[in-house]
């Protein structure tokens, strides 16, 4: 069959590409590009003709490698929501332990301060009450 041939498209594709060509030249287009824009239209729909039971065993294997792909992808979406969903529960259980033991020491620097603090005044007191006195 010769580079071109139309006669493997059904006859509902042939009337579709004709109907396309007309409406094509009547938008203002030359006839070769009106045509060439026609069975580009019936191919897009329909993936290619249908006149022969190859085109469609071409068009189921394709259709499965699709289908093939789309699973693996999505697996592998699976994966790695699993995986961020590990790593961000153990960064929660981090954080929540750095928090713990910042309150805790937070805690303790407070009572040291407060007794630094206590300690402050009193020296200072004392060094006020032995100016006066001199």
């Amino acid at each position: 069959m010769p580079r071109g041939d139309k006669s493997s498209y059904s006859n509902k594709q042939q009337r579709q590409a004709e109907h396309i060509e007309e409406s094509e030249k009547k938008q203002g287009r030359s006839t070769e590009a009106a045509e060439r824009i026609a069975w580009a239209t019936v191919n897009k729909q329909d993936g290619g003709a249908k006149g022969k039971k190859a085109a469609r065993k071409t068009a189921k294997k394709v259709a499965k490698k699709t289908t093939k792909k789309a699973a693996k992808k999505s697996i592998a979406r699976k994966a790695t929501k699993r995986a961020t969903a590990k790593k961000s529960t153990k960064k929660t259980a981090a954080k929540k332990t750095t928090k713990k033991t910042a309150k805790k020491s937070a805690r303790k620097s407070t009572a040291a301060n407060a007794g630094k603090k206590t300690a402050k005044k009193a020296t200072m007191k004392s060094v006020r009450t032995n100016s006066a006195k001199t």
